[in-house]
């Protein structure tokens, strides 16, 4: 198929225009019939904002298939593969349980099932784990039950591990995109690079949710004028589980062996994404470990796992003291150090640098973790390129100045209230019962 660089850039940039334009529309439909629910307790935002957001993702995720599909350099892969096709079948089903969930609410349990029957509806089509590449012993073929279920699996825990991280404004596109940039760059190496034609699909998958993201994070940063909702936070999860799964599970280590030299190579090269369960911990190391750890939370407080409150990753930074646009940059900062530090130690395995360098940057990120406020300055000739609070001269009026640090962050909005968590149906996209309190201490929430 050639080199097709271009074929993705474009695939890319359609994706993320056609999402970035339907947004607009999509907010105003969103207002119209009524999507856009009150404030509730464990939310960070003080507006009433539209969901329904993942409507212009879809748009963007079909414009995107559609354009690869007419490309020389990308059409190949509809004709070599069902996968794409698979892909699109599961995405529209879980688009269509999200919307419905965002506007009428539906029960947890149920929307489980719909996820389960989405990720089937895709093995059913061709998008499966046929096979599990073991250290030490091989390729190890599984069985039609045993590869659906696996797949169903993996399908599950991604899509909510993206839904559950998705509670402040731009975090779950912003770390879904760097996610797919970094699983990007490993799939284009495996098929261009080794000419592996089985990769191929996932790169297509990656380029096409990098395009989603993209177009819709301008509309969704802080403070956002547009929520993804469930149906933009499944559709993501979605996209990003068929790539890991069509990369480990369709990708025969035994091709890998003859292309990489030998199977210690080939072990080395397949080292971040070796066994399929370990693909998402690898991609979305950060969104995976919000969930078990709200799992664990809730469930030893004698709640369900289902019930919604303020104890996520990105509510702690919040209560120690980081404003909201910091809370998302270092969660952004974390994804982006574990996602590309695996695919770099995958090219360089044996490098003692990488290793050092991960480390490095792990103690930049824990000292930012600890210095929530900490207010660092640009030099002056960078000043009209950043935000007014990293200025060393503030051009706001006398008025603003007189104001404390703390008090300057709450008038722009900065910081949240800290509130009562309450039970709901699902993460921060959903849809449940409002009610607010002053103070989450005061009124005895567990953590």
């Amino acid at each position: 198929m050639g080199q097709p660089v271009r074929e993705y850039l474009l695939t890319l940039c359609v994706t993320a225009a056609v999402t970035y334009l339907l947004t607009g529309p999509v907010r105003k439909f969103a207002i119209a019939v009524g999507a856009m629910p009150e404030i509730r307790a464990r939310d960070v935002h003080r507006e009433p904002t539209p969901r329904l957001g993942g409507i212009a993702m879809f748009g963007g995720l079909c414009a995107g298939l559609l354009v690869a599909d007419h490309l020389d350099g990308l059409n190949g892969v509809f004709s070599q593969s069902n996968e794409p096709r698979a892909l699109l079948s599961g995405a529209a089903l879980i688009w269509l349980i999200g919307v419905l969930d965002d506007k009428f609410e539906i029960d947890a349990l149920i929307k489980l099932g719909g996820q389960m029957i989405a990720a089937g509806v895709m093995v059913m089509q061709g998008l499966t784990i046929l096979w599990l590449p073991i250290p030490g012993i091989g390729s190890v073929s599984l069985t039609s039950w045993q590869g659906t279920l696996l797949t169903v699996a993996l399908v599950v825990i991604t899509i909510n591990a993206v839904n559950f991280v998705d509670g402040l404004d731009g975090l779950a596109a912003g770390m879904v995109c760097i996610a797919s940039a970094a699983f990007f760059m490993y799939a284009y190496r495996l098929w261009y690079g080794y000419g592996i034609e089985a990769a191929a699909p996932a790169t297509l998958f990656a380029a096409i949710l990098m395009g989603m993201c993209l177009g819709f994070l301008p509309h969704n940063m802080h403070p956002a004028r547009i929520f993804m909702g469930d149906s933009g936070s499944m559709l993501i999860g979605l996209v990003l589980a068929a790539g890991a799964i069509s990369i480990t599970g369709q990708v025969d280590p035994d091709a890998m062996k003859l292309n990489f030299g030998g199977t210690r190579d080939a072990t080395h090269a397949m080292l971040p994404v070796f066994i399929p369960l370990l693909m998402p911990l690898t991609i979305i190391a950060i969104p995976m470990a919000d969930l078990v750890l709200a799992i664990v939370r809730r469930t030893w407080n004698g709640q369900s796992p289902f019930a919604a409150d303020r104890g996520h990753l990105h509510h702690r930074l919040l209560e120690i003291g980081h404003s909201h646009s910091r809370a998302v940059l270092i969660m952004y900062f974390w994804s982006a150090l574990i996602a590309f530090g695996a695919v770099a130690y995958s090219v360089h395995s044996a490098s003692m640098w990488i290793v050092l360098l991960i480390v490095a940057l792990s103690a930049v990120g824990l000292v930012l973790l600890l210095l929530p406020r900490f207010a660092p300055r640009t030099p002056r000739w960078a000043e009209r390129f950043v935000p007014p609070r990293y200025r060393r001269t503030r051009t706001e009026p006398e008025t603003v100045h007189s104001i404390a640090p703390e008090e300057d962050d709450e008038v722009r909005g900065e910081r949240a209230p800290v509130v009562a968590g309450v039970s709901g149906v699902n993460g921060a996209t959903a849809i449940g019962p409002r009610s607010r309190f002053p103070d989450r201490r005061k009124t005895g929430a567990s953590r």
